[in-house]
């Protein structure tokens, strides 16, 4: 009985030290579609057969797990027996002596695969090295005549007849270049590896790259974050399918439709590389041209397809990185003309445009001729005018900044801090006809809450809820969903303009109120209106002594781009229905945040030689509510990590917000800067012009 229990016990400690409690990530995929007729096993191949394929690891690992797919099949796949083992070399049908290793399912040799089906193999150990090449072989009795593969493997494959899985070579192959019921092979990862899915259509696939080479442009980004130590623990699974649409049924199913699979069911995704819609753009031109209504239509409805694309991604945690259309002019199949080209400009600065994607990668910019950007240079020309050549695939690949996985791949301490803080509670700013001041709380709430941003400070005039005591909604649900609210005087007053006696009694006139809706909470922060903090040096320090007295620490700000600029124009041209209008702010909108960036992090780094924790002030309006997803998500790809208020001042660079018996510094980076003697650089302004847009 011992022995037994003994037996069960370590039976159970191998099964679940392998399969149970692993993190995996996807180190190979290629895209499960239905095979054509044409590049389909038939005849005899259909009975008895055994074929090899070889796949290209972008990570290695010591155990790992295949997937197949029958996804595409309407009757049931039998597979009889199926090994992996290192292969010699890419278009050689040799394996390495040795390492070949049989398969299960469930703990049995074989699997019978329900129809539009994928199955996972159990975990074996296997060692496997980054960049090498698996060869995987199956035996099967019979084939479904209707196939799921993958038919642009730009890999050779070998078929014999026979249960031939453990041959160390196969004599007198067939030879094809398809995948057949492969669908991805995944290793374990630990917490540090995490996978890239490059999503898109026949350039991501490959066509134009090399047969056996391993040179399409996500193999040669793999190489290149495999060759750099801060990235090497990164995997990048390949789902281009060649005629794919990212909008249109054409090859394959359209990338909405197998977005699930493809790339929300990978291993250990952290990023997905979106380079698709060229396909939908040549098809739209193809048979002649369209009206300018169609055109117009047509880049509404695939812009929109991307932001399906970004939403349903984010969703999961997912970034997002878009890349631009590559130019086409010349092609023969396609034949665009000058509409279509201008339809591919609005494209591409749509997915440039800061904002939309959580990154951008500029492909057009890359491989386009300068003398003539709407053709590839010659030598990046496969030929076709459409598909790159290898070399323009390895330009495509040195054009992806590894930065973009570097500040995103793990909780870094190096990463940016941010807190968001938001002035004017409980209103701001007009409201956009249909539109309620619970609505827009409820959707930066939503946003913040989706983002795991940490409970995020509200500064409240108490004034505005005595003009509309309805508002006292905003407040019970900022309370509710754990926000914490902070002093931002009464009236709104400008110290600037008054007394300090008037001010301390706007500041205290509020404090009862905070005290009733806060409890127990930590209510002492204060906010200065308009950011002011006194114009005369005496005002600064007789408000700081009042401030101490009375437990208070400051709310500083470090990073503003002004969004209360958009809140007034923005609800007038939802007014008028001007959807141009409105779209130039939002676009504006995220334009100068990105620009705020960049300023801020500049002086910040020039002043200190790194970031300091930043402290962002926004403000509770209609523009602000709805572009606060896709703030978060610029602020995210840009590196930062978000933190509360009270952790940000934590550093010293806010010591004289927190402790105010100490005399009143500079408490802003253009302060510090100006107290050294140096003079800031120019901010950036918005070309918007706010008064008289949609009046």
């Amino acid at each position: 009985m011992k022995r037994a229990l003994a037996s069960i016990l370590t039976a159970f400690v191998l099964f679940s030290g392998v399969g149970l409690a692993q993190d995996w990530v996807g180190t190979w995929a290629a895209s499960p579609m239905p095979v054509e007729a044409q590049n389909s096993l038939t005849g005899d191949d259909l009975h008895d057969v055994t074929v090899r394929q070889i796949v290209h690891l972008s990570v290695g690992g010591s155990e790992l797990v295949l997937r197949l797919s029958n996804r595409h099949t309407s009757e049931a796949l039998r597979i009889s027996s199926i090994h992996v083992a290192q292969a010699v070399a890419p278009g050689s049908s040799k394996i390495v002596p040795g390492t070949d290793k049989a398969l299960s399912f469930s703990g049995v040799p074989d699997v019978i695969i329900p129809p539009r089906a994928d199955y996972l193999s159990d975990p074996i150990a296997f060692s496997s090295n980054s960049l090498s090449d698996l060869a995987i072989t199956i035996y099967l009795e019979a084939v479904p005549a209707q196939q799921t593969g993958h038919t642009g493997s730009r890999t050779t494959s070998f078929v014999v007849h026979g249960n031939q899985v453990s041959a160390a070579e196969f004599a007198n192959p067939k030879l094809l270049e398809h995948w057949y019921f492969l669908a991805s092979l995944d290793v374990d990862g630990g917490s540090q590896k995490k996978s890239i899915v490059a999503l898109g259509d026949s350039i991501t696939d490959g066509h134009g790259a090399t047969t056996d080479k391993n040179n399409r442009w996500p193999d040669l980004l793999s190489k290149q974050l495999h060759d750099d130590p801060t990235t090497s623990n990164i995997a990048i699974v390949n789902q281009g399918i060649g005629g794919n649409g990212v909008i249109g049924d054409f090859i394959g199913p359209n990338s909405l439709a197998r977005f699930d699979h493809d790339v929300l069911a990978q291993s250990g995704g952290r990023w997905v590389f979106l380079l698709e819609g060229i396909n939908d753009l040549g098809k739209l031109t193809r048979e002649g041209d369209v009206s300018p209504a169609e055109h117009r239509a047509f880049v509404h409805r695939l812009t929109a397809g991307y932001e399906q694309i970004i939403m349903r991604a984010h969703q999961r945690g997912l970034l997002v990185i878009g890349a631009t259309l590559t130019p086409f002019v010349g092609s023969d199949y396609y034949h665009p003309g000058p509409n279509t080209e201008a339809d591919r400009q609005e494209i591409n600065n749509w997915i440039r445009t800061p904002g939309h994607f959580d990154a951008s990668v500029d492909f057009d910019k890359a491989i386009r001729d300068p003398t003539h950007p709407d053709r590839m240079l010659p030598e990046f020309d496969s030929g076709d005018h459409l598909h790159p050549s290898p070399a323009g695939y390895a330009a495509m690949a040195s054009a992806v900044p590894l930065e973009l996985f570097v500040n995103t791949h793990s909780t870094n301490a190096s990463a940016p801090k941010l807190a968001f803080t938001f002035d004017d509670f409980p209103a701001h700013g007009p409201l956009p006809p249909g539109d309620t001041r619970l609505a827009i709380i409820n959707k930066i709430i939503a946003a913040l809450r989706d983002a795991k941003v940490p409970p995020t400070y509200g500064f409240l005039n108490g004034r505005l809820l005595q003009d509309q005591p309805d508002d006292v909604s905003v407040l019970k649900a900022w309370r509710d969903a754990g926000n914490p609210l902070g002093n931002h005087a009464w009236s709104h007053m400008n110290l600037n303009q008054h007394s300090v006696a008037d001010f301390e009694t706007d500041v205290e006139r509020n404090e009862s109120l905070l005290a009733d809706w806060m409890k127990t909470g930590d209510w002492h922060w204060l906010r200065y209106p308009y950011l002011a903090e006194g114009d005369t040096p005496e005002k600064r320090t007789a408000i700081r002594q009042f401030l101490s007295q009375n437990g208070y620490k400051v709310a500083a700000v470090t990073m503003s781009f002004g969004d209360y600029q958009w809140s007034e124009p923005y609800a007038r041209c939802l007014e008028k229905g001007d959807n141009t209008a409105v779209q130039s702010l939002k676009d504006g909108y995220l334009a100068a945040a990105d620009q705020t960036i960049t300023y801020t992090r500049s002086l910040s780094n020039s002043l200190y030689g790194h970031d300091i924790p930043y402290v962002l002030l926004m403000h509770i309006g209609a523009a602000t509510a709805d572009m606060l997803p896709r703030l978060i998500a610029l602020y995210r790809a840009r590196g930062f990590e978000f933190v509360s208020l009270a952790e940000a001042e934590k550093n010293d660079f806010y010591r004289e917000s927190i402790d105010l018996s100490s005399p009143p510094t500079a408490d802003s980076l253009e302060g510090v800067a100006y107290s050294r003697g140096m003079t800031p650089p120019p901010r950036a302004t918005s070309s918007i012009p706010f008064a008289t847009i949609c009046k």
